[in-house]
């Protein structure tokens, strides 16, 4: 699946991250029905909100825009608390903490 397309070397990076992140969030969108909607509506958003952090990710280590990368860092934090609250409603196990990345610096 190529998304994000480029003739440009310098974002062959980003468009290669960008691509397998959508790739992946399409996937584990593309779910079974449980028969139970919630669960179902959850399971899907959380492989969203994974593919949004993904993507986020990528802006982190490729971009340049200090108002984009702060957005990417905010999307970052947002999505995984959200992930958090699905799996919590689930009755999940929460994920492992990770630091969110900071701006100091290029991941």
């Amino acid at each position: 699946m190529d998304i994000c397309t480029t003739s440009d070397p310098a974002d062959a990076g980003f468009a290669a991250e960008n691509d397998a992140a959508m790739a992946r969030m399409m996937a584990g969108m593309s779910i079974k029905s449980s028969g139970d909607v919630d669960r179902d509506f959850a399971e899907m958003m959380i492989a969203h909100h994974q593919g949004a952090i993904d993507m986020a990710l990528a802006e982190l280590r490729h971009g340049n825009n200090e108002q984009l990368r702060r957005i990417a860092q905010e999307i970052i934090v947002e999505q995984q608390q959200e992930i958090a609250a699905m799996r919590l409603a689930l009755g999940q196990p929460l994920p492992p903490s990770a630091p969110a990345p900071t701006q100091a610096g290029r991941m």
